[in-house]
């Protein structure tokens, strides 16, 4: 299971990149194994705002449909449109091509909150 050292993550299995002032949000490699295979992602529209531990969207496999939970507030400012004909990507790339929404944070302090790969890793093992 990959865990990009790069990125920050949240106990609810996102992960967060920072990028020039926005972060792209995603779920992680361990969300996805957990899932099986992903057949239908349901985003925000661009210019909604989300909400910190809110559900912004949800992945759905052929086990189960998943809330996707905000690891951080903002506003919607691009969401990958490409999940909407291949889902698939989840499964096959969650960090690379599978990334969910770029967000304008409202507060960069929540980042702090969040976990390194390392302190993410403890939680899986916890599960």
């Amino acid at each position: 299971m990959s865990l990009p050292k790069d990125l920050l993550y949240s106990e609810e299995h996102e992960w967060v990149k920072k990028e020039d002032g926005k972060v792209q949000i995603g779920i992680t490699d361990f969300a996805q194994s957990e899932l099986g295979d992903i057949v239908f992602v349901e985003l925000p529209e661009v210019g909604d705002e989300i909400e910190v531990d809110e559900p912004f969207g949800s992945v759905e496999s052929v086990k189960t449909v998943s809330e996707l939970y905000a690891p951080i507030s903002g506003k919607i400012v691009e969401t990958n449109e490409e999940l909407e004909d291949s889902p698939e990507f989840v499964n096959e790339s969650p960090y690379e091509k599978a990334w969910m929404v770029v967000v304008e944070p409202s507060n960069e302090s929540e980042l702090d909150e969040l976990l390194s790969a390392e302190q993410y890793q403890e939680v899986i093992e916890e599960d």
